[in-house]
């Protein structure tokens, strides 16, 4: 998807901003040894779970035997980063007063550890577990797309790539498989957040053959996450920027069709209509068309139709045309040819495309964001 991500990737480093904890707060204290490191300080990094842009809290010169000593005011959970000049050691979880984190480097690359070992604090262990098995399995879609694609290029069998693509398919499958299991075995609120972001971040790169989850499975997530832990306030906050649509009346709009015949959302009432927010120079749009015509095929006869609106450019009109008649798009489609100059585009707070809402017979909205097999599954839901 075009700039739409449920969760933000997190890990994008944005600046620092000094700051230092008050004098008597009570604190969270990070302290350990680096074995062969060359770096001169290092940086204690807050990550504020609502914003993900990373706060430096504290820093600290690295002794000659290689010890450092951080701390920070203790508050909710969240996650902490310890960088080493500009370069990432390990993140971290404040689920105790303090904890030990110790790293050895090789003396060939002194930038990133060979190793790490944290003591005291159980979260940041789930934290370091989980994000060791999980980097084993993406080394794994590396190396069996490398073997793909070495297959392609000497013309390789038929079977031998099917195997390949199996290997990927179950993998996928193992990754999302210990994503679930760390969410449902985090002892700790701002350790769910970064297990469900760490994961939709790497699903938003098609190169490792992952699905990210829809809103709605990410909503269902978030929701189990606020029960475990009710008194989290960024968890809450989490929770509360996420109920997007869904529940609410969708607002009306009324724009051209091919022809210049205007044409109104209202004008669908009494059916169930998935309005699909494209345009044609989008290729993740253009990819996930097929799955739309497959479910329309399926479901047009079952009180449910679609209505595309594209944000194609002025002068657009052709490209537009083209577009819809090459991919198959049989429904109605509106445009006014202004982009993300649409009036369509505040109204309905769209930040990238592809991006579709399922609004019910009574024009409320009761899903949003579904995308591969999650439409077919949703429709298949309703209209039994």
């Amino acid at each position: 998807m075009l700039g739409r991500k449920v969760v933000v990737a997190l890990l994008i480093v944005t600046g620092f901003i000094a700051c230092k904890s008050k004098s008597g707060e009570k604190g969270f204290e990070v302290s350990g040894s680096l074995t062969n490191s060359t770096a001169k300080m290092i940086y204690l990094e807050e990550m504020p779970m609502t914003t993900m842009q990373r706060v430096v809290v504290d820093s600290a010169i690295i002794s000659k035997d290689g010890k450092y000593k951080l701390k920070t005011a203790a508050g909710d959970a969240k996650i902490y980063n310890l960088v080493l000049d500009q370069y990432p050691l390990a993140a971290i979880v404040n689920d105790v007063p303090s904890l030990t984190l110790n790293a050895s480097f090789n003396t060939q690359n002194t930038q990133f550890a060979d190793s790490y070992e944290v003591k005291g604090s159980p979260a940041s262990t789930q934290l370091k577990e989980f994000i060791t098995s999980f980097n084993n399995k993406l080394a794994f879609v590396v190396t069996e797309t490398q073997k793909a694609d070495s297959l392609s290029k000497q013309k390789g069998s038929d079977s031998l790539l099917k195997n390949v693509d199996a290997a990927l398919t179950q993998n996928s499958v193992e990754i999302k498989n210990i994503t679930t299991a760390a969410l449902k075995n985090s002892s700790n609120p701002a350790l769910s957040m970064f297990i469900l972001g760490y994961y939709q971040s790497m699903a938003n790169n098609p190169g490792y053959r992952m699905e990210a989850w829809d809103k709605e499975q990410v909503i269902a997530v978030v929701d189990e996450a606020v029960k475990k832990f009710p008194d989290h306030k960024g968890l809450t906050a989490i929770k509360e920027s996420l109920q997007g649509w869904i529940g609410k009346q969708a607002p009306d709009f009324t724009l051209p069709d091919p022809s210049g015949k205007s044409i109104s959302l209202s004008s669908f009432k009494g059916k169930y209509v998935l309005v699909d927010f494209w345009a044609s120079w989008c290729k993740p749009c253009r990819m996930e068309n097929p799955n739309v015509v497959k479910a329309y095929n399926k479901f047009k006869d079952k009180n449910f139709t679609i209505l595309g609106v594209s944000l194609d450019n002025p002068g657009g009109k052709d490209d537009w045309m083209n577009a819809v008649m090459k991919d198959g798009l049989t429904w109605a489609q509106v445009s006014d040819l202004s982009g993300w100059s649409s009036p369509v585009v505040p109204m309905y707070k769209i930040d990238g495309i592809p991006y579709n809402m399922l609004i019910d017979p009574a024009g409320k909205i009761i899903a949003e964001g579904l995308r591969g097999e999650m439409l077919e599954e949703k429709l298949a839901a309703i209209l039994k």
